[in-house]
């Protein structure tokens, strides 16, 4: 139901924008490109930016949920973890100072930075094993640490000073389909890789001496798993920044459905990250029409009231959780 929904907003977001498009003309440019102003529209303007922000979203929700489950922990994401502060400061460095390098290595210093943050966040909060608040104050720690630091950067870059702000805001703005080239074998070597350990993320959730007592060499596993985490980052920084609250609240949304196994909870959380992430894209692009605003402040007006009413409700604990 859920891709359904999706599909329909991704069809249903081609027909929104500065110039609106009736449902037969998106269908017949859709069926039949003519190459004409509908037809560009549709294939080269919107169709590869919506499905650019599904695929992005469908990484940070996924990636959400590996962080969760590797720490047992509601609080953890790529924000609040410091993998996409990790991720993003290098890739800002290496744009200002290192113009020459080619930007398709752009994903490998995102990882590299994300792993960097993380792992630096993990061990403040005692490997993950401590209380909620010793994750979240670690994140934070690195988060503003690393901010500090690309704020830095940014204040020595100069006339590339604006399209910095816009894409550290997170944005899809000008997505092509070359972008969605570059960035999807990321985001699907992290979901494929979660799906094919879901048997380990569900003896991980049910806790770390369970898991070890079942035979589960925990330091590859958790090693493995924060590196399957990573790797969808690494593929979307470069391509729109850092999009708020999409890892952190997507999976909360999904465990109130109570899929029926791990397997499960990773398809629907990728399905239902792409689906939020879309949505905020599409509303980021028309609701000031024709000028735009960045799809992470939308994701985060959206996302904060949505987690305030899931802490209210204290339905954010893992299942199995202390």
């Amino acid at each position: 139901m859920i891709a359904a929904i999706s599909i329909s907003v991704i069809v249903g977001g081609l027909m929104i924008g500065t110039k609106p498009l009736s449902p037969h003309a998106v269908i017949s440019a859709l069926l039949a490109p003519d190459g004409k102003i509908d037809s560009i529209l549709v294939w080269t303007l919107r169709l590869p930016r919506s499905l650019v922000a599904f695929v992005a979203g469908a990484g940070l929700g996924v990636s959400g949920y590996l962080l969760q489950t590797l720490t047992r922990n509601p609080l953890a994401g790529p924000g609040l973890t410091g993998v996409s502060a990790g991720a993003v400061a290098p890739i800002v460095f290496c744009f200002v100072f290192l113009p020459w390098l080619s930007s398709t290595l752009y994903p490998f210093v995102g990882m590299a930075g994300g792993l960097a943050g993380a792992s630096v966040t993990f061990w403040i909060a005692r490997g993950g094993r401590g209380r909620p608040l010793h994750l979240a104050l670690g994140g934070i720690s690195v988060s503003l640490f690393l901010g500090a630091i690309t704020t830095y950067v940014l204040l020595l870059s100069g006339p590339q000073v604006p399209s910095l702000l816009f894409w550290l805001s997170g944005g899809f703005q000008g997505r092509s389909w070359p972008h969605l080239a570059y960035m999807t074998p990321w985001v699907i070597a992290g979901i494929a890789g979660a799906l094919a350990c879901h048997r380990v993320l569900g003896l991980l959730g049910l806790s770390e001496q369970a898991a070890a007592g079942m035979g589960l060499r925990l330091a590859f596993w958790k090693s493995a798993v924060l590196l399957l985490s990573v790797l969808p980052v690494a593929g979307v920084a470069p391509v729109a920044g850092p999009v708020a609250f999409v890892g952190l609240a997507t999976p909360h949304i999904v465990r109130l459905m109570r899929p029926a196994s791990p397997a499960w909870s990773i398809a629907l959380t990728a399905v239902l990250g792409g689906l939020m992430t879309t949505s905020a894209d599409i509303i980021a692009r028309s609701i000031a029409a024709p000028k735009e605003i960045p799809v992470g402040i939308v994701t985060a007006l959206i996302g904060g009231p949505v987690f305030v009413y899931l802490v209210q409700r204290r339905s954010i604990a893992l299942s199995g959780a202390a």
